[in-house]
């Protein structure tokens, strides 16, 4: 990094392919929606010579944003794969959407890599979502570094932008942050903004210049110096802080000239380590040149600073049946251990597996075994099942370039994987694994739907089991209480486009509903009732009656049936169609058609006919007995209440505390959880927090977390219940 200023351009058109893991670099890039991070993977793809100067494929092709979906949106909604060759090195670079709605893909594309760049706008600054995902790689000690976009915007200043940068992640030791390059400036423009034309190489002290469309090497200008020497001297210090050579700080205070070559090693160690993120600058590329501002520079850190898979722990294995395997490494001759990180539908070519392989080599037509672990709540069935692979890719655009062969640290596509889903394990037939799995965010906004047509009926259970097997960040719900079909989604434009695949992909068209919280009724007092069934239409009739006392019981007790006829007054054989008559209409509801709960009902009289009674005619009377009950008692809608834990910055804990109160909530709790964080726990009714996965995004600017789960049934408020009851009515 520094010194190298050679270009080693892939060539365009053939599929890029690795012969050991020391000759791959796996890198994710992050940063909030609007960032760059796609015109950074393009500049890089355009400086690495695998395309060409419109950022298209040789067939025209987009190698990034391609799907109609990203077209129509104009922001990016899934992890893409574009693979370069930089001195002979595969870089797999995997661009993540910025969106906070597809986190999951965000996740997946941390899970295949080896280390991180950070895209920073000069314009919009660090958010703190971008802030939140660097902690998690830091707790796993995750190589990063930052890269500087958008210098080219006006008001745009690289320096002010470090030391945001330097705020946001150095926590504790800021001088891990800190740039290898300063921008060169061009001439004032007429809206007196200086372009960036070049960069300062600080360790080198040279300075590279893009004005002219060429990258040429050239001396600094006197007056620069004092500049260049004051933040070399800072940069010097900051690697040095970090060499785990102990002499070579009391060397460089002693006076000692400290040697480019040694720094640079120090620095390519630190960068591995992750404990020094360098900070680069980049920027489009002028008319007529191949390379953009910046990007020689990253590719040197990519290739130089950051690790190979070898250098990267793998996840920790173990049989399916849950038996602890020996760590794997990252050797190509070792036992095959993949993992699909994502999974996608071609119209053409059907499902396929975006893989990375830890261990061993993956090759096309072999028998893998697919182990997965299962996330029946989220419509996801576990897996343990052998499958033949189909043919191997690698992505670019919507094009697959053939392998051979992937091996251990590489990414590949596989075909016609059939059964496996993102998450699931590929091992050898013979020697079946399972990796634990990442952490996927819960889907916490629910989205009703229902068929368009009775054609979209009769596909939509198809289409859907489709849908969640691509997107483990979604769960379907069957809810045997309200009867709807729930999407449960990440917020609303991750809802807009599962239901647009159904509709592009899987020609399946939906509607979306009022989406239902499970209430019930109970009594709110004790009440009597007397159910008379009795008809004469020739022949035999129908005769029964009942009379039954319901009383309220505690939460939770469900209904309790109590027999207490004396003298045979109803006939022992017809006290079980009572029951069933009363049960029967319990679940069809009473005042407002929800499901009665939390009541005893007590047979105490009745009468019979020797030869008109029947099943039939005394389960009617139960029904007509308990809805005369109801009709001199007081019926009590009940809601469903969830407890909450709410993680939040300190600044939002007001506004949080504030909101649910406003949703009737009721807050039991707080904790500090780490710097700067607090958990609120809370119990709010459920019908509440319908759209809190997007309110609480808006309130806490993108930083808060939550977890529902649901806790019991308590009273509805009076004035709500009347509520509700008049839309309903309305509906009805």
């Amino acid at each position: 990094m520094g010194e190298k200023t050679g270009t080693h351009p892939g060539a365009a058109g053939r599929a890029v392919s690795a012969d050991r893991p020391s000759h791959v670099r796996n890198v994710v890039l992050v940063g909030h929606s609007g960032s760059g991070k796609t015109t950074l993977v393009e500049a890089l793809a355009l400086a690495t010579g695998a395309v060409n100067r419109a950022g298209r494929v040789e067939d025209g092709g987009a190698i990034s944003d391609y799907d109609e979906i990203e077209h129509r949106q104009q922001r990016s909604v899934q992890l893409s794969l574009v693979p370069v060759e930089w001195a002979g090195m595969k870089i797999n670079l995997l661009d993540t959407p910025g969106y906070a709605d597809f986190v999951g893909e965000l996740r997946a594309g941390l899970r295949a890599a080896d280390a991180a760049l950070f895209v920073v706008s000069a314009a919009d600054g660090v958010d703190g979502a971008t802030r939140m995902v660097w902690e998690e790689c830091a707790a796993v000690g995750m190589p990063r570094a930052i890269v500087i976009t958008h210098l080219e915007a006006a008001r745009a200043d690289f320096s002010e932008m470090t030391e945001t940068c330097r705020a946001a992640f150095g926590g504790d030791s800021p001088d891990s942050v800190l740039p290898l390059y300063l921008p060169l400036h061009g001439p004032e423009g007429p809206d007196g903004h200086r372009p960036v034309t070049g960069l300062i190489g600080l360790l080198t002290q040279r300075v590279f210049d893009c004005s002219t469309g060429e990258r040429t090497e050239t001396e600094p200008d006197a007056g620069r110096l004092p500049e260049i020497a004051e933040a070399r001297a800072r940069l010097i210090e900051g690697i040095i802080a970090e060499s785990e050579d102990e002499t070579l700080m009391d060397r460089y205070l002693g006076g000692e000239e400290m040697d480019v070559k040694t720094l640079i090693e120090d620095l390519e160690q630190a960068v591995v380590r992750g404990s020094f993120h360098p900070v680069l600058a980049a920027a489009p590329a002028a008319d007529g040149a191949r390379q953009g501002l910046g990007t020689v520079e990253i590719l040197e850190l990519i290739t130089g600073g950051f690790p190979g898979p070898a250098e990267r722990e793998a996840p920790a294995v173990t049989t399916p049946d849950g038996r602890p395997r020996p760590r794997l490494a990252c050797d190509p001759s070792g036992p095959l251990a993949a993992e699909v990180i994502k999974t996608s539908s071609d119209p053409y070519v059907g499902r396929i597996s975006l893989v990375r392989v830890f261990s061993g080599t993956l090759r096309p037509d072999e028998t893998v075994h697919v182990s997965g672990h299962g996330l029946e709540d989220r419509g996801h069935e576990s897996h343990d099942v052998d499958e033949r692979v189909g043919a191997l890719s690698s992505p670019f655009g919507k094009h697959q370039r053939q392998l051979g062969q992937a091996i251990a640290g590489d990414i590949a596509c596989v075909a016609k994987l059939g059964r496996a889903e993102t998450g699931d394990t590929l091992s050898a037939k013979g020697e079946p694994l399972l990796m634990e799995p990442w952490r996927m965010p819960d889907p916490l906004l629910p989205v009703a739907i229902t068929a368009h047509s009775k054609a979209d009926e009769d596909k939509l259970s198809q289409g859907l089991a489709r849908l969640v097997a691509e997107d483990p960040t979604m769960r379907l719900e069957h809810n045997a209480h309200t009867h709807q079909v729930v999407l449960w989604c990440l917020g609303e434009a991750h809802r807009d486009v599962a239901l647009e695949r159904l509709r592009s992909r899987y020609g399946v068209r939906v509607d979306a509903v009022p989406h239902k919280v499970s209430l019930r009724e109970t009594f709110g007092s004790k009440a009597a009732g007397r159910g008379r069934h009795v008809k004469q239409s020739g022949g035999h009739g129908q005769f029964a009656i009942c009379e039954i006392e319901v009383e309220p019981l505690p939460g939770g007790s469900g209904i309790e049936f109590v027999d207490k006829v004396v003298g045979g007054a109803v006939p022992r054989q017809f006290i079980p169609s009572v029951e069933k008559g009363v049960r029967a209409q319990a679940a069809r509801g009473l005042a407002a058609g929800y499901p009665l709960v939390d009541v005893r009902v007590t047979l105490l009289d009745g009468k019979a006919h020797s030869v008109d009674s029947s099943d039939a005619a005394f389960q009617t009377a139960g029904a007509l007995a308990l809805r005369e009950a109801a009709a001199e008692a007081r019926i009590h809608l009940l809601e469903p209440v969830a407890e909450m834990e709410i993680l939040v910055s300190d600044e939002y804990v007001g506004p949080v505390m504030s909101d649910l109160s406003g949703r009737r909530g009721r807050v039991v709790g707080t904790e500090q959880s780490g710097a700067g964080r607090t958990l609120v726990r809370a119990e709010v009714p459920e019908i509440e927090i319908g759209r809190y996965a997007v309110d609480l995004r808006s309130l806490s600017h993108g930083t808060g977390r939550f977890s529902r789960s649901y806790t019991r049934h308590e009273p509805m408020p009076p004035q709500v219940a009347d509520r509700l009851r008049e839309l309903s009515d309305k509906g009805a």
